[in-house]
Order: C-alpha cells, then structure tokens, then sequence
C-alpha cells in the first residue's frame, strides 16, 4: 500500500483569474502604446559636436590597445585585468561583428553630443550603445578617450 500519496492542491480561482486579467490587460496596454504612439515619450537626440573613430586590439598579454582609425596612431593602452567596462562593452560589440561576419578593420565610431552624453557606434553591425545608461564613472572611461590625444 502506498502512504506517500498526498491529496491534490486547492487554489481558489478567482485569484488566477484576476493575475490572468492583469496580464492581459497589460499586453493590450503596451500594444494600443505601441501602435498609436499615445502616451509614448519620444527624447529628441541632442546634436552632434563631436565624433572620433577607434579601433580596438586584443595584445597577447591581455592588454587592449585603442588606436585612431587609421590603426597608425596609439590613443591609450588599457592594461590587463583591469578596465572591465570597457573590456565588457567592446567584447559584446566584437561578438556581434563576428556573428554578422563584420571584420575587425573597420573602427568604432564614438560620438560627443551637446548634452555631453556620449553614444558608441559600430557602423559595420549598426548597433549603439549609450555610454551615459551605465552610470558616470563607466561613461566618464569612454569620455576620457575622447579627450586623449594621439601619442
């Protein structure tokens, strides 16, 4: 004889039913938004003031060296282990360039707008990435790029 037999769970139903309106309830919401645009915001991008292009490489001793787009000219050196922003941001954007078939001579395009917000652009795969979305400190590593001189 089998003991281990426990007798079913009751739910009541109207609780399933009231999360199964509200579910459906918010799908119909977010898609009267989406297709008519009421109550959608819009934020205007700011004008451009600025754009450098980059190029990134992987160094065999773990290091990330930036260079102009031309490749010629060293902008900054990324030490290894550290810089993780940087490493992660770029790492994501490479995969994608190899998952598209993208190659690596093409640069990264970096652009200054005039609210100081500051987007990174890959003209080969289309993707951007707004560097302000992940805090100041993160934004603030792109920024000083920008700022860097050619050595």
């Amino acid at each position: 004889m089998n003991t281990n037999t426990l007798p079913p769970i009751r739910f009541p139903r109207a609780p399933l039913f009231a999360l199964g309106a509200l579910v459906f309830a918010s799908i119909v919401a977010v898609a009267a938004v989406r297709l008519t645009g009421v109550g959608f915001v819009r934020v205007p991008v700011a004008p451009t003031v600025v754009v450098r292009e980059f190029r990134f490489e992987d160094r065999p001793d773990g290091s990330i060296v930036v260079l102009d787009a031309s490749g010629q000219r060293l902008i900054h050196t990324v030490e290894p282990a550290s810089n993780g922003f940087l490493r992660g941001t770029m790492r994501g954007l490479a995969r994608e360039r190899m998952r598209q078939g993208v190659g690596r001579e093409l640069p990264f395009r970096m652009i200054g707008h005039s609210d100081g917000k500051l987007t990174l652009e890959d003209p080969g795969t289309g993707r951007r990435v707004d560097l302000g979305s992940f805090g100041p400190t993160n934004a603030a590593v792109f920024a000083s790029l920008m700022a860097s001189p050619a050595h």
